[in-house]
């Protein structure tokens, strides 16, 4: 473990995973210049999606809410694995969420909130960011939710 973000990690009783290898051709995640990208994060533990199908239907808003915090750490580690220590984060810009949603399920913003919390928690005042919470009719490998987010870093 390095650094005070990792430390804020193990005081919530999270363990940062290893990085989830890509499903096709990509990168988990790219820097250009002072901005890392990650890929879309699926809520993967030990290489394994443990819940599949849609919220609203197979999958409760209360379960995808932890699936999403489960992506944003799944992309922390993503951006661990390209700038090296996550202190080196100096504002996470932009999250994006995508939920899998039965065509009546209208609950996207609480269920991304999983994300957007946990990164509160963890950052503080550098995880205030900018959001959008979409609703989406299928994604990859039938996950409920992906999670992708922009941060700011400097060496």
């Amino acid at each position: 473990m390095s650094g005070t973000i990792e430390s804020k990690l193990a005081e919530l009783g999270l363990t940062l995973p290893e990085v989830v290898p890509p499903l096709a051709s990509y990168a988990p995640a790219v820097r250009s210049g002072d901005y890392v990208y990650t890929a879309g994060q699926l809520p993967m533990v030990d290489g394994k999606l443990t819940v599949t199908g849609k919220v609203g239907a197979e999958v409760t808003p209360e379960e995808a809410k932890d699936l999403a915090a489960r992506c944003a750490l799944n992309a922390l580690a993503a951006i661990k694995s390209v700038v090296g220590d996550l202190d080196k984060v100096v504002r996470v810009v932009k999250v994006v969420g995508f939920v899998a949603s039965a065509s009546d399920f209208t609950g996207q913003p609480a269920v991304v909130n999983g994300a957007s919390e946990l990164i509160g928690q963890v950052f503080g005042d550098k995880g205030v960011h900018a959001r959008s919470a979409v609703g989406v009719a299928v994604l990859p490998i039938d996950a409920p939710v992906e999670i992708e987010f922009l941060v700011e870093v400097r060496d």
